[in-house]
């Protein structure tokens, strides 16, 4: 018994090691791509994997038009909103473009109720306007699957979370870009020729999310 007892103390303690090391809202991830940023940005885009990848996909499409792409893969709104100060706030950029949601849906840090995940973002984008950054608030992309989770069907939830978003941005006066309806086929997925995944876009998918965005932040 005492040898058992040990063992789970033991257990315990490097579990509460790994916890105190582990930089849950990865502030690290973009820290020294941060420090070499030298001029105001037109706008930040925030998000998860879809705008991590967009980045590594199209990244002259963020060069060229003065934007910083800020996602990071498999992250919730309230990871975002942790690092919100960080990776947004401190470059007063005149504008911030929020994509998130979808892993908040798939719960990936958990169980989390549609209107927590409307009150995430509406907390980002009261600290941006409380900095004078115009914040512009974007339909979270249509899925019918994820292939990390494959026992949910997210359809129907991200049409609710996208209904909520776009009547919060109606009454605050903030942009609300519509990618889902522009983008969704008949099971209000992302189609295969958009995404071999149902999830993550590929460069031409992008190209069309470029060509809507590009009409909000001017």
């Amino acid at each position: 018994m005492k040898r058992i007892i040990i063992t789970i103390l033991v257990a315990l303690l490097g579990f509460n090691s790994v916890a105190q090391n582990h930089d849950w809202a990865q502030f690290d991830r973009y820290n020294q791509d941060n420090s070499s940023v030298t001029c105001r940005p037109r706008a930040v885009f925030m998000g998860d994997s879809i705008t991590d990848n967009w980045l590594s996909i199209d990244g002259e499409f963020f060069a060229s038009n003065n934007l910083l792409g800020r996602g990071i893969s498999g992250q919730t709104t309230s990871q975002m909103l942790v690092r919100f100060r960080r990776d947004v706030i401190d470059f007063n950029p005149k504008y911030v473009v929020i994509l998130a949601g979808t892993n908040d849906i798939a719960k990936n840090n958990g169980v989390i109720s549609l209107e927590n995940i409307l009150g995430n973002i509406q907390s980002m984008c009261e600290l941006a306007r409380l900095h004078k950054i115009k914040p512009v608030i974007c339909s979270v992309l249509p899925a019918d699957r994820y292939n990390w989770r494959p026992d949910m069907r997210p359809a129907s939830d991200i049409i609710l979370l996208n209904q909520m978003l776009r009547e919060y941005a109606q009454t605050q006066r903030i942009p609300y870009v519509d990618y889902h309806s522009a983008l969704k086929d008949g099971n209000d997925g992302l189609p295969a020729h958009f995404a071999s995944d149902g999830v993550h876009p590929n460069q031409e998918c992008y190209k069309i999310m470029e060509e809507i965005v590009l009409r909000y932040p001017k």
